[in-house]
């Protein structure tokens, strides 16, 4: 009599992934080798004066120039272990290789879980975000189009720019007559996972479990932020003691930054469902703050953008003196954060 075992085929199923879509798209010019926080200095610029032909100082009463700092912390620290029993492998016919399984952990589990962080952060920390309606198919085009203007009025460089939209809105704005299709830009823009071009942008579909919750599109200046990555390491351990078989382990130590002086350069538009903080307001004779409602406000009066500078304090009293600038925003948990309101104090 043969007796029948169960056979396993030799060809492993696996869950449908794909690669990162925000890779190579970001700054990646600043270095966090042997240390965890860089501090940027940003110089604050003068403004001009009007040329006098006569007396001293004809150039205007000379102004140190001064400066605001960012910090960048990296917080991510992310890791995994798993093994790979030799009896479990043998008797299914060897699927489970230790190779295999490494990469089939890093693209269903590392890649998908860092872009969506990075797009999170992203539309967080967009220097504008708005809220708008439903999009249409005739709708669409004209909305991403406002994004554009934005960017262009703050006299963002037209290259270099990504639009990341969700696959909804995706399949809204192929039906656009302005619409560049992926037919004309050949296979390696599709390994990039780019679908197409619009307004001199490259397409990129985020599906919906790396897209943040109720954010419709993204439009990213590369220059705009930076995702470093400090450590990314994977180790093979083969019969390590206690195990008869492969132990795989991997660590990843990354974050993701929008940069105060290149902010203007994100724009994310989100679904009118999602709750927009917003602005505060600011009494010109007092600098006193007022939040809106469920609110918390934080405040600068350096020059500095609270969302991104270092010296952000939260509170609605800031100490003032005539002509200084309060900056300040609102945030609110679950919601996207307001716009900055800049008022010159006249008390």
């Amino acid at each position: 009599m043969i007796n029948l075992h169960s056979k396993f085929a030799d060809k492993l199923p696996k869950f449908f992934t794909a690669k990162s879509i925000v890779e190579g798209r970001l700054n990646q010019n600043y270095e966090f080798t042997g240390v965890k926080t860089l501090m940027l200095t940003i110089p604050q610029t003068v403004p001009l004066n009007d040329y006098k032909r006569s007396g001293t100082n004809r150039y205007g009463d000379p102004q140190e120039i001064q400066d605001t700092v960012q910090e960048l912390t990296i917080t991510r620290d992310r890791s995994f272990a798993l093994t790979v029993d030799k009896g479990n492998n043998t008797e299914q016919g060897m699927l489970k290789s230790a190779g295999r399984m490494l990469k089939l952990e890093l693209e269903q589990r590392c890649v998908p879980e860092s872009d969506k962080y990075i797009l999170t952060t992203l539309a967080n920390k967009a220097g504008t975000i708005v809220s708008v309606s439903a999009p249409t198919k005739d709708t669409i085009a004209d909305m991403i189009s406002d994004g554009t203007a934005v960017l262009d009025e703050a006299e963002v460089p037209d290259t270099n720019r990504t639009l990341f939209v969700t696959p909804t809105v995706y399949k809204l704005l192929k039906h656009s007559p302005l619409y560049v299709g992926n037919n004309e830009l050949g296979k390696r823009a599709v390994l990039k996972g780019q679908v197409g071009e619009y307004d001199n942008m490259p397409v990129v579909k985020a599906p919906k479990s790396r897209m943040p919750e109720n954010v419709l599109f993204i439009i990213v200046h590369k220059d705009s932020c930076c995702a470093p990555m400090k450590l990314s390491e994977t180790k093979l351990h083969k019969d390590p003691p206690g195990i008869s078989g492969n132990l795989m382990e991997g660590r990843f130590i990354y974050d993701a930054f929008v940069l105060e002086p290149t902010a203007k350069g994100i724009y994310t538009a989100v679904a009118k469902t999602a709750t927009v903080c917003e602005a505060p307001t600011i009494t010109a004779s007092t600098g006193v703050i007022t939040p809106a409602s469920g609110c918390t406000a934080y405040y600068t009066t350096d020059g500095s953008d609270p969302r991104y500078s270092a010296s952000a304090v939260q509170g609605t009293a800031p100490s003032v003196t005539k002509g200084m600038i309060v900056n300040a925003y609102n945030v609110k948990e679950n919601a996207f954060a307001s716009p900055v309101t800049s008022v010159k104090i006249t008390g």
